[in-house]
């Protein structure tokens, strides 16, 4: 194995599946918390998962007993300092995050790394935080991170190379599937995600459909299992508030949709209802908007060689299960119909057409 004990902080629902999916790969973690009540809730959702997944056979009751025994606990940051990685899994703000890691580097061994499960946040930024830039990068498991295959392996502008590619390696040795990332806001997978749901909202906003039509439309268009709405309200909204925020440098299209960024960090869903649309003029009008906002941050993605065409197409699929993965699509499609679908995006907003355009065909 490429790290012998890891600790995780934060017991919440990200850092619990981290833990649960490591202890079912046989690896020992530390899952820390500031609360004991917070720390026995993560581990009792990891025991949770490891019963069910034996009283449907999914494994051994022994399989189960040994996975539960490789996590234990602790509300000390101290009962870190002999972990050989250890993942940030905190709230998503960069002064929280940066209040930890300063609390963290008192007690980290010189050649302990650590790693952020951020989702959108700039990985070299918070690197600047920790006293070995260096032995810094981003993990970005997704939800439900138990199950869920895909690890973003984010390398900072000053992450070292061995580093990284070790932890790449052990994605693969705790049966992940990662895809190694240049630093970028939203980094492969959330860069476009975010804002296709940012840009149902606006539709709704706008009045062009219903929740539940657009959701509908998604489906057919994109191939998704879930629509935005059903999405946002399993994710709750305020998640998408804050992670459409953080891609805000990124320009003009990237700016909240009104009502997220009304209702901002409050507790809320969606009320979707049902689909009672049956104008097929609305319908092409959400299909060309919700592939626009997922075709061009993809496309400016591929500018910046954040990730291959190939990873974010596998991101697609398997963390987000998009049907029709949009590289793939983008080529089935052709050059000449995404400048058309992209161009009210570059029209609207002020963009540049993303030169990757000229690749859509054998982009895959």
């Amino acid at each position: 194995m490429t790290f012998s004990k890891i600790g995780i902080i934060g017991a919440g629902t990200m850092g619990s599946g981290i833990a649960t999916s490591l202890g079912q790969q046989g690896v020992t973690t530390l899952l820390v918390d500031t609360t004991d009540e917070a720390v026995q809730r993560g581990l009792g959702a990891a025991k949770k998962f490891y019963d069910r997944a034996a009283e449907k056979g999914k494994m051994t009751a022994e399989a189960a007993a040994d996975a539960y025994g490789k996590l234990s606990g602790s509300t000390d940051i101290a009962a870190l300092a002999d972990c050989d990685l250890i993942i940030e899994a905190i709230f998503e703000e960069f002064q929280v995050k940066a209040d930890l890691f300063a609390r963290l580097n008192p007690h980290l061994k010189p050649e302990t790394v650590v790693a952020t499960n951020t989702s959108a946040l700039r990985v070299s930024e918070l690197a600047e935080t920790v006293d070995d830039p260096s032995r810094f990068l981003g993990l970005h498991y997704f939800n439900p991170a138990a199950i869920n295959p895909i690890v973003e392996v984010v390398k900072g502008d000053k992450t070292d190379d061995a580093i990284f590619e070790r932890c790449v390696a052990f994605c693969r040795d705790t049966a992940k599937k990662p895809i190694p990332c240049k630093d970028a806001y939203g980094f492969a997978i959330n860069r476009f995600f975010v804002p296709y749901g940012n840009e149902a909202v606006r539709l709704m906003d706008e009045g062009v459909g219903t929740p539940a039509q657009i959701d509908r439309v998604a489906q057919d268009c994109l191939g998704v299992a879930a629509g935005p709405f059903v999405v946002m309200n399993l994710v709750k909204p305020k998640i998408m508030f804050h992670a459409q925020r953080n891609l805000g440098p990124h320009g003009a299209f990237y700016a909240i949709a009104d009502t997220l960024a009304a209702k901002g960090d409050s507790d809320y869903t969606f009320d979707i209802g049902e689909d009672a649309s049956s104008s097929t003029d609305s319908d092409a009008v959400i299909a060309d908007r919700l592939r626009a906002a997922t075709f061009f941050p993809v496309l400016q993605e591929l500018d910046e060689d954040v990730a291959t065409p190939a990873d974010i197409d596998m991101g697609a699929g398997l963390a987000l299960r998009f049907g029709k993965a949009p590289c793939e699509l983008m080529d089935s499609l052709g050059k000449d119909e995404v400048a058309r679908i992209v161009g009210q995006v570059t029209e609207t907003y002020g963009h540049a057409m993303p030169a990757s355009l000229a690749k859509v065909g054998s982009l895959r």
